[in-house]
């Protein structure tokens, strides 16, 4: 049965549309905010996926070049795989839902937005995310929604939900977050430097407007949700739990008790072989077989628990450190001698090495997808082979995660990155994991910082990262305890990853990622008052004295410019024909060039005397002959009437013999000859474009 619901969200009309579309989906909607459109439909397996001990929840945004009125650019002119951008709208859709299903769920769901019309003022990340809760709410699949999301701006010191194509050019933040009408389910964002206290209050407005829309999802969950259907539950067997924590629980808390994690993983694989002795002798074979899934899952409750009981209760962590204290940290840089800049940055047993790349401005990504931004210069790319946690296995390329990554360390690091008129360079950076043990996207911001510096580019500032966790009790969630810097072991066992990189003067990046059903705003201050003291602590004292600014100058090894401005309308004539004038450019000088719409020309050479001749060359083919003007010019012919005046660019002028010397002149000759540089004085254009030239005059004034 068709159902339509409308709201307001930021002053524009939103509209959830259900029961006409995609009839046996378990859950289908279609949000309309403005001219957006975006389609979601969601599906559950009817049986559990066998042999997994986690929750197979996958999430796809979906963009359709149509939305937008464009063609795909690939070959087969279809949409391909998804733009980093899809892959990052899907990671935010995941975050917010995931925490919501039952824990012992195992049926496969998945949700999929299909974003089908797009006004570029009115977000389809966020249509896409209410509405994924909206069809999971009233569909008949367990989920303890509704949540939903919002899009906040900060324009000229105002915090705008919502923002328009138009502010959010101008806005210093542009923060994604999720949640329930009672907490804060995801925060994602990337700042212009802003303030502890206004990144709160930005998150608190959000929250405002999500309460808002959570009341009127619920609306339609109580008026024509479906009941939730039944499941097969994955819970581990009470009585087995209860008979392995109780003999085997101090013998786990002593195994996980370990600076090393290698050491810890040894000590947990033994002592899961001498619980595993201990079950098999009570069952028979093929009981114990039968159950060996379930018996891992009870060894790995029993460690989280153990550890999670270890820091809520007895403020210990398993390598021993204080809740706020971070692990050893050191810095190198200058460590490749033939790229452009380099650095590794290590956190206990998490190391990361980022290596810079400068290139031409032509040399930036493009991007094709369904909001307007067309290339990036800025570019930053994470790698984390399998190598880095000690498994051996073959590298499958970068997947969701790699990409997420990769691209909060680029919004934390873009606040800073110099502007193309003050460094005409695309720039690449690329974070190479080498260990991990937890928080290697913070690493990868500080690494890259040191990097960028190490290759001489004149960030406006150091940007450091830091991780905290949190353990909350399950009876009383205002119990809790934070930690500052994360180690793998407590990213999985507890509540909370909250990542924030940022400079001395405010934050720059943001990435949260939970496990229970939200945060409270006493949690999220706590956090960013945590993450400002670690993040001072590791710019002051490990990072800048090793480098305290950028160098003076970039590796020999990187392409230096040159920048020059000619007429828009002269373009034509450095490119020539076919690009036949700009290539026997390149050829003879061995540089490379770029020409931007608006007449600048970037001038690419690691020899400085080539990149010079070029510049002669184009500053000549783009010269404006204008009547006044004194030029060095090639006398290229004599005539019995005068001489003609190469002035460069093609340019010829006439020096008529009475005007070749204040004498008389009988024979052009006797005072220049063909090759001969002269200085010409420009007197007259004429309507025909022919230029006139003096010598006599030029010499009278010098005279």
């Amino acid at each position: 049965m068709f159902k339509s619901y409308e709201t307001e969200l930021a002053g524009r009309k939103l509209v959830i549309e259900t029961g006409k579309l995609a009839g046996l989906a378990n859950g289908s909607v279609l949000v309309k905010y403005g001219d957006t459109v975006v389609m979601v439909n969601v599906t559950a397996s009817k049986e559990p996926k066998e042999g997994i001990d986690f929750f197979p929840l996958s999430v796809d945004f979906e963009e359709k070049m149509y939305s937008v009125g464009k063609i795909p650019g690939s070959y087969t002119k279809r949409e391909g795989k998804p733009s980093d951008k899809a892959i990052l709208v899907s990671r935010a859709i995941d975050r917010p839902l995931r925490p919501l299903f039952p824990k012992d769920f195992r049926n496969d769901v998945v949700v999929v937005a299909t974003v089908l019309s797009v006004e570029q003022d009115n977000s389809p990340e966020v249509a896409a995310m209410i509405g994924a809760s909206a069809a999971l709410s009233i569909s008949d699949i367990p989920f303890g929604g509704p949540t939903a999301a919002v899009n906040v701006g900060l324009v000229n010191g105002e915090i705008i939900i919502n923002p328009t194509e138009e502010q959010r050019k101008i806005s210093d933040l542009n923060l994604t977050v999720a949640g329930t009408a009672e907490k804060i389910a995801m925060i994602e964002a990337g700042a212009n430097e802003v303030p502890n206290d206004v990144m709160l209050e930005a998150i608190k407005k959000g929250h405002e407007e999500i309460k808002k829309l959570c009341a009127f999802i619920q609306k339609m969950k109580d008026e024509i949700g479906k009941p939730k259907f039944e499941y097969k539950s994955f819970a581990v067997d009470p009585d087995l739990y209860d008979y392995i924590e109780r003999n085997f629980s101090e013998d786990m808390k002593d195994a996980v008790q370990e600076v090393d994690k290698d050491t810890r993983d040894n000590n947990v694989s033994e002592l899961t072989e001498k619980i595993e002795e201990d079950i098999a002798e009570r069952l028979s074979e093929d009981e114990f077989e039968e159950r060996k899934q379930e018996i891992g899952e009870a060894i790995y409750k029993l460690e989280k628990k153990c550890v999670r009981d270890m820091i809520l209760y007895e403020h210990k962590r398993v390598d021993g450190r204080a809740l706020d204290e971070i692990r050893p940290l050191s810095c190198e840089v200058g460590l490749l001698p033939r790229v452009h800049g380099s650095a590794l940055f290590t956190r206990g047993q998490t190391q990361v090495m980022s290596v810079v790349t400068l290139g031409m401005k032509s040399e930036e990504q493009e991007l094709d997808g369904i909001d307007t931004e067309t290339a990036k210069r800025y570019m930053h790319q994470y790698n984390f082979p399998p190598y880095s946690v000690g498994e051996a296995r073959t590298s499958r390329g970068p997947g969701r995660r790699e990409v997420g990554h990769g691209a909060l360390a680029e919004k934390a690091l873009v606040p800073v990155i110099p502007s193309v008129e003050d460094f005409p360079y695309s720039i690449r950076v690329v974070s190479e994991v080498l260990s991990s043990n937890g928080s290697t996207s913070q690493a990868s911001i500080c690494g890259s910082t040191l990097a960028l510096m190490d290759a001489g580019v004149p960030i406006k500032r150091p940007v450091a990262g830091i991780s905290t966790g949190l353990v909350t009790n399950p009876d009383n969630p205002d119990d809790y305890v934070m930690l500052t810097d994360i180690q793998g072991l407590e990213d999985f066992f507890g509540d909370m990853d909250f990542k924030v990189g940022g400079t001395e003067k405010g934050i720059t990046a943001i990435q949260v990622d939970i496990k229970i059903d939200g945060l409270s705003y006493e949690i999220i201050k706590e956090a960013f008052e945590r993450t400002k003291t670690a993040r001072q602590y590791i710019l002051d004292n490990i990072m800048k004295p090793v480098i305290s600014e950028p160098r003076e100058q970039i590796s020999k090894y990187a392409p230096h410019i040159i920048t020059t401005q000619i007429n828009v309308d002269k373009i034509k004539d450095v490119i020539g024909k076919g690009g036949e004038t700009i290539n026997k450019i390149i050829e003879e000088t061995g540089v490379k060039i770029d020409i931007e719409d608006d007449g600048q020309v970037f001038i690419y050479s690691s020899d400085e005397e080539m990149a010079e001749k070029a510049l002669g060359i184009i500053e000549d083919i783009a010269r404006v002959i204008e009547v006044g003007e004194i030029y060095y010019g090639t006398v290229v012919r004599t005539t019995s009437f005068g001489a003609f005046i190469d002035l460069g660019g093609g340019k010829e002028g006439l020096v008529h013999i009475s005007k070749i010397s204040k004498e008389h002149v009988r024979n052009v000759n006797d005072y220049v000859k063909v090759g001969d540089k002269v200085p010409v004085k420009v007197i007259e254009i004429d309507d025909q474009g022919r230029i006139n030239l003096t010598m006599k005059d030029l010499v009278e004034e010098q005279n």
